[in-house]
């Protein structure tokens, strides 16, 4: 005799030790006690499961059965009340029949809840147990994050949409109107699968990112001018966290359709770029030597790349291009901000003449511009020569009596 053979005589047993009262009372006191018996030895079970001690795999058993505790007690209740309708001979064959597709209609909805808490839980697992590992680069750790969190998205809708169409299969009437609606070729179904056509795409999208992963979590990418990283990689949308803690929130069909930067793609490390504007009169050896020390010093730059280079110049200005390494955007930015202000206070007191200045010269209407002589000191500069008659050459003033003065 098999256990649901031997289940079903007991039930029958019960239900003979009550027949004094009416069929269909003994019917539901007996479901009723089924149901609770059920209930409460599943949650004995879970207890004793909780409490077992051991080692790593223990440990994820215990989680798996801490997070499926509740759905696990419904499956256990559901499956003792639908072997224990046969035994319920006190009610009509209608509703036996409605029972039996509740429980399993409930049924189904509850294990495909169960599926999805349990792909969730395993894949929170790997990356919990990836993100400790020690890695010189986190390229690899968000690939994988990337990867599982939108596939597992991916897979909980799929999983949600088989699960809800299997338990509405149950029933005859709404079988009946899935057949004639996706049979139809109507208006109806051509509105549907217009409307969907946006959800289609986005969640094609998220397929397509997971696999060639143009974005991944934590990236930093260029919207808008902005500076934002991939937060969070739903089905359909996108979650950006720009610098200043504001959110975008972009389809996620966007990176596949549209240009953006990705300055994390391969690596973290960045090249920083600074840009300067010298007078030609700088000496650029004894500049170039300033701006390697300054770079040496600072704690940001990772000591690979260091160039600097006269890059264009205008009518006034020569531009000067100083690039620099750093491990990632943020410190490259903090890099740059830091030469900047050092290197202006070095030109400022070493190299005075290195800082750009405008130079003018005023002429007459129609005069032919000549260039001016050039200056012998500093006083020169400051105040041009004057003409003065040479030395003994001043008589002084006429003598009003006919003769001249002299010195």
């Amino acid at each position: 005799m098999s256990l649901s053979q031997h289940f079903t005589g007991i039930l029958f047993a019960f239900s003979n030790a009550l027949s004094w009262l009416p069929g269909s009372v003994v019917s539901v006191v007996m479901l009723v006690i089924v149901g609770l018996a059920a209930y409460y030895f599943g949650q004995g079970t879970i207890s004793l499961l909780l409490k077992i001690p051991g080692t790593r795999s223990v440990a994820m058993l215990r989680n798996v059965v801490h997070a499926l505790r509740r759905p696990s007690r419904i499956i256990v209740t559901l499956l003792a009340l639908l072997a224990a309708l046969p035994a319920a001979t006190g009610l009509s064959f209608e509703t036996e029949q409605t029972l039996q597709l509740g429980f399993l209609f409930a049924l189904i909805l509850v294990v495909g809840t169960s599926v999805i808490i349990s792909l969730r839980l395993m894949t929170e697992a790997y990356l919990a147990r990836l993100a400790k590992r020690d890695y010189a680069d986190d390229i690899m750790v968000r690939a994988h994050q990337t990867q599982i969190k939108v596939l597992r998205r991916l897979g909980e809708i799929l999983i949600g949409i088989i699960t809800v169409a299997s338990a509405l299969m149950l029933f005859p009437s709404v079988k009946q109107y899935g057949v004639s609606l996706f049979a139809s070729a109507g208006a109806a179904s051509l509105v549907v699968g217009l409307s969907a056509r946006g959800l289609l795409t986005n969640l094609i999208a998220g397929v397509q990112i997971a696999i060639t992963q143009p974005i991944r979590m934590e990236d930093l990418v260029i919207i808008n001018d902005d500076w934002c990283w991939v937060e969070e990689i739903t089905a359909t949308y996108v979650v950006l966290r720009v610098w200043d803690w504001r959110r975008y929130i972009v389809p996620i069909s966007y990176f596949l359709e549209n240009r953006f930067e990705n300055w994390t793609h391969n690596s973290e490390a960045i090249t920083g770029l600074v840009v300067m504007w010298l007078d030609f009169d700088a000496p650029m050896e004894e500049i170039r030597e300033a701006l390697r020390e300054i770079v040496r010093a600072c704690p940001l730059w990772d000591g690979k790349i260091f160039d600097v280079q006269v890059s264009d110049f205008d009518h006034s200005a020569m531009k000067i291009r100083i690039t620099a390494s750093a491990r990632n955007a943020m410190q490259s930015w903090d890099l740059r901000c830091d030469i900047r202000e050092k290197a202006i206070a070095r030109i400022r007191e070493e190299f005075p003449q290195a800082l750009p200045r405008t130079r003018m010269s005023l002429v007459k209407a129609g005069e032919r511009m000549v260039p001016a002589p050039a200056q012998e000191t500093d006083d020169d500069i400051l105040s041009p020569p004057i003409k003065r008659p040479p030395p003994g050459s001043y008589t002084g003033p006429p003598d009003r009596s006919g003769g001249a003065s002299s010195f």
